[in-house]
């Protein structure tokens, strides 16, 4: 950097021209008497100089019995500066977006503004466990894969249904299917309360607390080119997307047998009755039974024989008429 860029620089951090070259003069010649400063003859010389006393760049020193002005050492006085300088700039910064959204809001309002929020990356995660916590009365949920969570367990829902928290979750086939989330996941959940249904696939994976909040996750596609999620505040949207959830928990299978299952019905057997109603495979209840196809197929004589039955819908309609589902 040349002499000749220090004025524009030192004007950058917050000094006036006639301040700055009255600064670099000092520093050209050594020392200027109180005075008039060299190169500075006119009348506001001894505001200028005041000033750049005040902020710490000159002082004044008896130099053989005369009272001259002498540049000091700028690193704090700099410093100080700066800081100042990033304090006026922010000030500026929220003054203009104060102004902007006034504009907004008389010129050209948009009554969505701030409904929707964008979170991504890192933040995904914290965000969902923090609203989790403050759930109070009721958690709707569809649930389908991919998870921002890589489909661990949820103590927070675990505990949150221990405190009195209503959960009513939609599972997406897919979810199910997969052995080791339905057992460290959705097995545990629904033991500890969860009202769970089933669909083929779900609308959308969507999460609302207390109906307050909603949170919009992405789908695998999705994911793959953007790992975010969307936070919905209250709005229509929020009553839109509830609303998509109570029509397809009406239409969901239970994946809970509850009180009404016959005392008679052994635990296995109430298992497979639970994941024959959501639509799995064969092979799939196998694997998530922990069981052989030899040994689930054992079982399933039992359940026709129980039933009156021969087909599956046959003993379907037996499991819906009695109360199995």
């Amino acid at each position: 950097m040349s002499d000749e860029d220090l004025p524009t620089h030192l004007c950058r951090l917050g000094l006036t021209r006639r301040e700055a070259e009255v600064y670099v003069a000092l520093l050209a010649t050594g020392s200027g008497d109180t005075g008039d400063p060299p190169d500075e003859p006119g009348p506001d010389s001894q505001a200028h100089l005041a000033h750049l006393r005040r902020i710490g760049l000159v002082t004044v020193s008896d130099v053989g019995g005369f009272r001259r002005h002498v540049p000091v050492e700028p690193t704090v006085a700099l410093e100080f500066l700066a800081h100042s300088r990033g304090a006026e700039l922010r000030e500026a910064q929220q003054a203009a977006a104060n102004a902007y959204r006034g504009y907004r809001r008389s010129v050209s309002p948009h009554p969505t503004d701030n409904l929707v929020e964008v979170v991504t990356g890192d933040s995904i995660i914290e965000r969902i466990e923090t609203i989790e916590e403050a759930a109070e009365s009721e958690v709707l949920r569809f649930d389908s894969p991919p998870y921002h969570t890589h489909g661990s367990p949820n103590p927070i829902e675990i505990e949150n249904l221990g405190q009195g928290v209503e959960y009513r979750v939609v599972y997406s086939r897919s979810a199910v299917q997969n052995a080791a989330y339905y057992a460290v996941n959705i097995q545990p959940s629904i033991a500890a309360g969860e009202r769970a249904r089933i669909l083929p696939t779900v609308p959308v994976k969507l999460t609302v607390f207390d109906r307050r909040l909603a949170i919009v996750s992405m789908s695998f596609v999705e994911a793959e080119v953007n790992d975010s999620m969307l936070l919905v505040h209250p709005s229509s949207l929020l009553s839109a997307l509830t609303g998509l959830f109570e029509t397809s928990w009406r239409a969901a299978l239970p994946m809970h047998l509850g009180e009404r299952v016959p005392s008679a019905l052994s635990p296995i057997h109430r298992r497979i009755v639970e994941l024959l109603a959501t639509g799995v495979t064969d092979d799939t209840i196998a694997e998530l039974l922990g069981v052989s196809r030899r040994t689930l197929s054992r079982h399933l004589e039992q359940l026709n024989s129980r039933a009156g039955s021969v087909t599956r819908f046959q003993m379907a309609l037996h499991a819906a008429r009695n109360g199995w589902i």
